[in-house]
């Protein structure tokens, strides 16, 4: 598979990504946690089926210490006995943010409540900033078709 286009050679795509970033800091200097952040990350890409992005989140999540049990449990967190209240909450909101489109109504006042019980404002604006921003490299990366397998940990990093 080949990318339908060379982002990493675009100027355009090199702006793009520099705001990106920087809305991406913001996330990552806020006070959620940052398993709970690769957590969102890879269960957001295996919704979307962005390879891309479950290669690139995997491999960083497992050279910051996550575990393998932990990172194949990510997809059937529910049944998964290996995640927090907390990082459970955000799964769930990850899952209604991410199916917007499927969720008559979007994401529910309960899951909303329950994330609410775990995070403080600036948290929550931090978790609903990082599911849009994940959504956004998923939708970019699968509609280019940027293939998978390659990543680095760290390499943009």
């Amino acid at each position: 598979m080949e990318a339908r286009l060379d982002i990493f050679g675009s100027p355009a795509a090199a702006k793009i990504q520099r705001y990106f970033a920087s809305a991406g800091k913001v996330v990552t200097d806020s006070g959620l946690p940052a398993a709970t952040q690769e957590l969102v990350k890879i269960r957001a890409s295996q919704i979307n089926g962005c390879g891309f992005c479950l290669d690139m989140h995997t491999k960083d999540a497992a050279a910051a210490g996550e575990t393998p049990v932990r990172l194949a449990m990510i997809a059937a967190w529910r049944e998964a006995t290996v995640f927090t209240e907390a990082e459970r909450a955000a799964l769930e909101l990850t899952e209604e943010g991410t199916r917007i489109a499927d969720a008559a109504g979007g994401v529910s006042d309960e899951v909303w409540a329950n994330a609410a019980k775990h995070y403080d404002e600036e948290q929550l604006l931090a978790l609903m900033a990082l599911i849009a921003l994940i959504n956004a490299y998923n939708r970019l990366n699968v509609i280019n078709q940027l293939p998978a397998g390659d990543y680095q940990p760290g390499q943009f990093g």
